[in-house]
Protein backbone atom coordinates (compact mmCIF):
# COMPACT_ATOMS: atom_id res chain seq x y z
CA UNK A 1 0.00 0.00 0.00
CA UNK A 2 1.27 3.55 -0.49
CA UNK A 3 -0.19 6.15 1.49
CA UNK A 4 0.77 10.18 1.22
CA UNK A 5 0.59 11.83 4.68
CA UNK A 6 0.04 15.14 5.07
CA UNK A 7 1.15 17.07 8.40
CA UNK A 8 -1.42 20.36 7.91
CA UNK A 9 -0.22 23.91 8.14
CA UNK A 10 -0.42 27.17 6.30
CA UNK A 11 3.06 28.15 6.42
CA UNK A 12 4.52 24.54 6.49
CA UNK A 13 2.55 21.64 5.33
CA UNK A 14 4.58 18.04 6.00
CA UNK A 15 4.55 15.78 2.92
CA UNK A 16 5.58 11.99 3.16
CA UNK A 17 4.75 9.04 1.01
CA UNK A 18 5.63 5.54 2.09
CA UNK A 19 5.09 2.06 1.41
CA UNK A 20 4.57 -0.94 3.23
CA UNK A 21 1.72 -3.26 4.89
CA UNK A 22 0.58 -3.64 8.13
CA UNK A 23 3.14 -5.29 10.69
CA UNK A 24 5.70 -4.65 8.44
CA UNK A 25 8.56 -2.28 8.24
CA UNK A 26 7.37 0.66 5.83
CA UNK A 27 9.81 1.99 2.87
CA UNK A 28 10.30 5.93 2.14
CA UNK A 29 9.39 6.69 -0.92
CA UNK A 30 9.98 10.36 -0.73
CA UNK A 31 9.07 13.67 1.87
CA UNK A 32 8.29 17.08 1.39
CA UNK A 33 7.58 20.93 3.11
CA UNK A 34 5.32 23.22 0.88
CA UNK A 35 5.78 26.67 1.98
CA UNK A 36 3.72 29.47 2.37
CA UNK A 37 4.42 32.82 2.73
CA UNK A 38 2.76 34.57 5.74
CA UNK A 39 2.92 37.87 4.11
CA UNK A 40 0.88 36.51 0.76
CA UNK A 41 -2.66 36.80 0.49
CA UNK A 42 -4.82 33.74 2.27
CA UNK A 43 -6.20 32.66 -1.20
CA UNK A 44 -2.78 32.49 -2.92
CA UNK A 45 -1.16 30.48 0.09
CA UNK A 46 -4.49 28.11 -0.27
CA UNK A 47 -3.92 28.16 -4.17
CA UNK A 48 -0.71 27.24 -4.07
CA UNK A 49 -1.10 24.56 -0.99
CA UNK A 50 -4.08 22.85 -3.58
CA UNK A 51 -1.73 23.20 -6.55
CA UNK A 52 1.54 21.65 -4.74
CA UNK A 53 -0.57 18.96 -3.14
CA UNK A 54 -2.36 17.67 -6.41
CA UNK A 55 0.80 17.82 -7.84
CA UNK A 56 2.20 15.72 -5.51
CA UNK A 57 -0.62 12.98 -5.38
CA UNK A 58 -0.38 12.93 -9.29
CA UNK A 59 3.36 12.23 -8.94
CA UNK A 60 3.04 9.87 -6.46
CA UNK A 61 0.38 7.80 -7.18
CA UNK A 62 -0.69 6.91 -3.32
CA UNK A 63 -3.66 4.51 -2.48
CA UNK A 64 -4.37 6.62 0.13
CA UNK A 65 -4.28 10.17 2.27
CA UNK A 66 -3.83 10.38 5.83
CA UNK A 67 -4.19 13.87 7.19
CA UNK A 68 -3.52 14.66 10.95
CA UNK A 69 -7.34 15.83 12.28
CA UNK A 70 -6.97 19.42 13.84
CA UNK A 71 -7.60 19.77 17.54
CA UNK A 72 -8.11 22.96 19.75
CA UNK A 73 -5.49 24.53 20.13
CA UNK A 74 -4.99 27.74 22.47
CA UNK A 75 -3.85 30.21 19.63
CA UNK A 76 -7.18 30.29 17.80
CA UNK A 77 -4.90 31.88 14.43
CA UNK A 78 -2.59 28.62 14.36
CA UNK A 79 -5.91 26.33 14.51
CA UNK A 80 -7.59 28.45 11.73
CA UNK A 81 -4.90 28.51 9.13
CA UNK A 82 -4.37 24.25 10.26
CA UNK A 83 -8.05 23.65 9.62
CA UNK A 84 -7.77 25.27 6.09
CA UNK A 85 -4.88 23.75 5.56
CA UNK A 86 -6.38 20.26 6.46
CA UNK A 87 -9.46 20.76 4.08
CA UNK A 88 -7.16 21.29 1.39
CA UNK A 89 -5.24 17.89 2.20
CA UNK A 90 -8.37 16.37 2.28
CA UNK A 91 -9.78 17.73 -0.83
CA UNK A 92 -6.74 16.85 -2.53
CA UNK A 93 -7.18 13.11 -1.53
CA UNK A 94 -10.96 13.38 -2.47
CA UNK A 95 -10.37 14.85 -5.62
CA UNK A 96 -8.20 11.97 -6.91
CA UNK A 97 -10.79 9.45 -6.00
CA UNK A 98 -8.49 8.42 -3.29
CA UNK A 99 -10.04 7.10 0.56
CA UNK A 100 -9.15 9.71 2.88
CA UNK A 101 -8.42 8.75 7.04
CA UNK A 102 -7.68 11.49 9.61
CA UNK A 103 -5.70 10.53 12.63
CA UNK A 104 -5.33 12.66 15.73
CA UNK A 105 -1.74 13.49 17.10
CA UNK A 106 -2.27 10.59 19.78
CA UNK A 107 -2.89 8.07 17.60
CA UNK A 108 -0.24 8.23 14.95
CA UNK A 109 1.87 8.52 18.15
CA UNK A 110 0.98 5.60 19.61
CA UNK A 111 0.85 3.48 16.47
CA UNK A 112 4.58 4.74 15.49
CA UNK A 113 6.42 4.86 18.87
CA UNK A 114 3.91 2.56 21.18
CA UNK A 115 3.14 5.73 23.54
CA UNK A 116 0.57 8.92 22.83
CA UNK A 117 2.42 11.30 24.64
CA UNK A 118 5.83 10.58 22.19
CA UNK A 119 7.75 14.19 22.04
CA UNK A 120 8.71 15.91 18.74
CA UNK A 121 12.30 14.39 19.14
CA UNK A 122 11.08 10.44 19.69
CA UNK A 123 8.51 10.54 17.05
CA UNK A 124 11.52 11.42 14.98
CA UNK A 125 14.05 9.48 16.12
CA UNK A 126 11.03 6.59 15.46
CA UNK A 127 10.47 7.53 11.75
CA UNK A 128 14.13 7.70 11.31
CA UNK A 129 14.40 4.03 12.48
CA UNK A 130 11.73 2.48 11.13
CA UNK A 131 12.19 3.79 8.03
CA UNK A 132 15.98 3.23 8.27
CA UNK A 133 17.27 5.95 7.02
CA UNK A 134 20.44 7.11 7.44
CA UNK A 135 19.42 10.79 8.94
CA UNK A 136 16.20 11.94 10.06
CA UNK A 137 14.03 13.90 8.12
CA UNK A 138 14.03 17.20 8.51
CA UNK A 139 12.62 20.03 9.16
CA UNK A 140 9.93 18.12 12.09
CA UNK A 141 6.91 18.84 9.79
CA UNK A 142 8.55 15.79 7.02
CA UNK A 143 8.91 13.79 10.17
CA UNK A 144 5.14 14.17 11.26
CA UNK A 145 4.05 13.71 7.92
CA UNK A 146 5.95 10.46 7.32
CA UNK A 147 4.26 8.96 10.86
CA UNK A 148 1.07 9.91 9.71
CA UNK A 149 1.58 7.38 6.42
CA UNK A 150 3.15 4.47 8.47
CA UNK A 151 0.44 4.89 11.04
CA UNK A 152 -2.46 4.48 8.29
CA UNK A 153 -0.45 1.92 6.77
CA UNK A 154 0.01 -0.15 9.90
CA UNK A 155 -3.58 0.85 11.20
CA UNK A 156 -5.51 2.29 8.49
CA UNK A 157 -5.14 -0.96 6.26
CA UNK A 158 -6.43 -3.21 8.84
CA UNK A 159 -9.36 -0.56 9.35
CA UNK A 160 -9.88 -0.43 5.64
CA UNK A 161 -9.79 -4.55 5.53
CA UNK A 162 -12.46 -5.14 8.47
CA UNK A 163 -14.63 -2.73 7.21
CA UNK A 164 -14.23 -4.22 3.26
CA UNK A 165 -15.33 -7.56 5.66
CA UNK A 166 -17.96 -6.13 7.63
CA UNK A 167 -19.21 -4.56 4.33
CA UNK A 168 -19.41 -8.29 2.69
CA UNK A 169 -20.78 -9.84 5.81
CA UNK A 170 -23.62 -6.93 5.82
CA UNK A 171 -24.16 -8.36 1.92
CA UNK A 172 -24.54 -12.12 2.37
CA UNK A 173 -21.62 -13.59 3.92
CA UNK A 174 -17.75 -13.70 3.73
CA UNK A 175 -15.87 -14.45 0.26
Amino acid sequence: MRVLGVDPGLTRCGVGVVEGVPGRPCTLVAYYVVYTDPADDLALRLLHLDRSLNKLVAEHQPESVAVERVFSQHNVRTVMGTAQASGIAVLAGARAGLPVQTYTPSEVKAAVTGSGQADKAQMTAMVTRLLRLAEPPKPADAADALALAICHVWRGGTRSKLAAAADRARRGGAR
